[in-house]
């Protein structure tokens, strides 16, 4: 009903994965709660992140572990064909992440659902079109971000690619500039690339992965490139424009074109437009400032994307927990993000925990560190083709524990679960020394670091 006013203990701001469970997990428990949203319920990482774009890379590393037979045990015969995977991911995703089925399966725990995009009116009151939401115990705000573009003259006016559009791609395009080389950007470029694209990635800079260590850079970079791919960094882009022949990127020295522009330049989200400011937070900066039981304001509480920890769904569903129980009175120990882990799914995957070697120094600690290729490992010997990737340990030397780490190789998200756990809790690495490591894993790289760490 036009301008009907809903009461409710609590009003959630957004479905993504954090959301959706929170409002799910108060409801059980007996509150009153309100679900909105204006997009699809689940957010961005069932439809278009984290479930699509891995479904996409685990068809390319098919493709790539076929190209590797030659030299290992045989002839491979197989070739790329993206409409039967974009087809076949399209197909399974509706079957497995669909939004009514999420909005029901939401009813189910006892919460209301309301389609639209909401907007803070002051303390325990959101606005949904012309009907006013009143929270009489929290509002949860959990809005998600939206795709980023740099400022480059020309760019925001053309009609690029984001992730959504890459990922929704019916027909591989025989060339593509990728503008940035984070995560996002490098995990669909090789994609493409291995389905048959001539792909460029410009990055501004002075290297891929610049979050990451300087050796993952250094790996990633030379993988594809000797995958065909030709990378660009410390790339001044001074403008972009598009005509019939595609994209064109205008560089200092130069230029790249290609027939499609695919913008991976990170996300951000708009406070200004969830109404911040009526709670009296700062709506132009890049995240909502909240404590360590997520509570950004009084009676409200921030999770996801938009406070700032990490763009993960793994962040946003530890947070909804902290969240809920501290909603509901009950006891819970603070959020901390020490031990945070983090994957690219490229191939070899990167994974990471914790501090980087330049961070840890920053900070003022006594840093050892240690490393150790992968193929020098007896299973990087056996694996052979597709074999990149190594090991690097950073420790706190003066506590004598790990405060990170990073596993890049062909299961490196997997083997990083180890050293996450030693990051998180602290483990002593005289410890970690005495375990014993099974042969001949991937894992057991772990030991060969320890041993360039010292002791």
């Amino acid at each position: 009903m036009a301008g009907a006013e809903l009461q409710a203990d609590v009003v959630v701001v957004g479905l993504g994965p954090g959301g959706e469970d929170a409002a799910g997990r108060l409801a059980e428990a007996g509150l009153d709660v309100i679900g909105i949203d204006g997009g699809l319920v689940g957010g961005e990482c069932p439809y278009w992140g984290c479930v699509p774009s891995k479904m996409m890379i685990r068809a390319a590393n098919l493709l790539a572990e076929t190209r590797r037979v030659p030299g290992m045990a045989g002839r491979s015969t197989v070739e790329p064909d993206w409409s039967v995977v974009a087809g076949r991911i399209r197909r399974e995703a509706t079957d497995d992440w669909d939004d009514k089925v999420a909005v029901e399966r939401l009813v189910k725990t006892g919460a209301r659902f309301v389609r639209g995009w909401a907007r803070l009116d002051g303390p325990g009151r959101v606005l949904v079109g012309d009907r006013v939401l009143r929270a009489g115990r929290a509002v949860l705000l959990n809005p998600g971000t939206k795709p980023w573009s740099p400022p480059i003259p020309g760019l925001a006016d053309l009609p690029y690619w984001t992730n959504r559009q890459a990922i929704e791609a019916e027909e591989v395009p025989g060339s593509l500039i990728v503008l940035g080389g984070g995560a996002i950007g490098l995990e669909l470029g090789q994609v493409f690339a291995r389905f048959g694209t001539r792909v460029t990635v410009v990055e501004a800079a002075d290297r891929l992965l610049a979050l990451e260590e300087p050796e993952s850079s250094a790996l990633i970079d030379e993988v594809l490139i000797r995958e065909g791919l030709t990378v660009l960094t410390g790339a001044d882009i001074t403008g972009a424009g598009h005509g019939a022949d595609g994209f064109t990127l205008e560089l200092a020295g130069g230029a790249v074109s290609a027939e499609q522009l695919l913008v991976a330049t990170g996300r951000r989200s708009d406070l200004a437009a969830l109404g911040v400011a009526s709670i009296g937070l700062d709506e132009g900066a890049r995240s909502i400032k909240v404590d360590g039981r997520l509570r950004a304001a009084p009676g409200v509480w921030a999770i996801g994307d938009v406070t700032g920890e990490g763009a993960f769904t793994h962040v946003s569903m530890y947070q909804s927990a902290i969240a809920v129980d501290d909603i509901l009175g009950r006891p819970t120990a603070e959020a901390d993000y020490h031990g945070l882990p983090r994957v690219t799914f490229t191939d070899p995957e990167i994974g990471s925990v914790g501090m980087s070697e330049a961070t840890a120094r920053q900070t003022g600690l006594s840093v050892r560190t240690g490393l150790t290729d992968l193929p020098a490992s007896t299973r990087g010997w056996i694996h052979k083709a597709g074999n990149d990737g190594f090991i690097k340990l950073v420790e706190d030397a003066d506590r004598g524990v790990l405060v990170g780490a990073t596993s890049a190789g062909p299961v490196g998200g997997e083997v990083l679960g180890l050293l996450a756990l030693a990051v998180h809790a602290d483990v002593p690495t005289e410890t970690l020394r005495r375990m014993i490591y099974a042969y001949p894993t991937f894992h057991r790289a772990v030991e060969a670091a320890l041993d360039d760490l010292g002791s």
